[in-house]
């Protein structure tokens, strides 16, 4: 679902992880069509049955992925948002090209530097890039970042929109239920909410 904000369309990503297919069918029949789920695993056993349903549904991995689940990814997702290091991008290359699916991918970026979250720091990001474009030949449209949670996000947000712009990135993956009002005002085109829409699951 796309509402205009700030002159610009923004695209409303329905964070559906932990949530029950009967949940995200409810969504589809509300009119939403984008989705993020956080594992391979979890999104396997809910959406191929509703893509066949839905053939405009599209699917966005959000969550970290490991090289021994990328076939599952690249088969299952159309975007895949949480490319965040070179061994991970040649995985999901060789997959594109054995499979001949090519979902669009993004980087990561660890804006806060935080060591125990993923993405490439903000001073990597030119390397990155140039591995997924130049050496892989990936299907690179954006960024995504998730900053740190006892921060201001305005920050990292505009961090990462100068950076997409920077390396012509038309993807800016940023911001979720309690900050994508923020994020949107800072550049996002991709706002990631799930409590919002779907509720807390315990």
């Amino acid at each position: 679902m796309e509402a205009a904000a700030h002159g610009r369309p923004v695209t409303l990503v329905a964070v559906s992880k932990t949530h029950p297919a009967e949940a995200v069918r409810e969504a589809l029949g509300a009119g939403q069509r984008v989705f993020g789920e956080n594992r391979v695993q979890e999104a396997k056993t809910k959406f191929p049955e509703l893509k066949a349903d839905f053939p405009d549904l599209e699917l966005h991995l959000i969550g970290p992925l490991q090289t021994n689940k990328v076939r599952d990814a690249v088969a299952l997702f159309d975007v895949i948002e949480t490319i965040d290091r070179p061994k991970l991008a040649r995985a999901v290359a060789d997959e594109m090209e054995r499979s001949g699916r090519r979902p669009k991918v993004l980087i990561q970026v660890n804006t806060g530097r935080e060591p125990q979250k993923a993405g490439v720091e903000p001073e990597q990001l030119d390397a990155m890039v140039a591995i997924c474009r130049e050496q892989y030949r990936l299907p690179l449209a954006g960024l995504m970042c998730i900053p740190p949670a006892e921060e201001d996000p305005a920050p990292h947000f505009h961090l990462l929109a100068a950076m997409a712009a920077r390396h012509g990135l038309a993807m800016v993956s940023m911001g979720m239920s309690g900050d994508f009002e923020t994020a949107i005002a800072e550049g996002a085109t991709h706002v990631r909410v799930g409590s919002a829409i779907f509720g807390h699951r315990g």
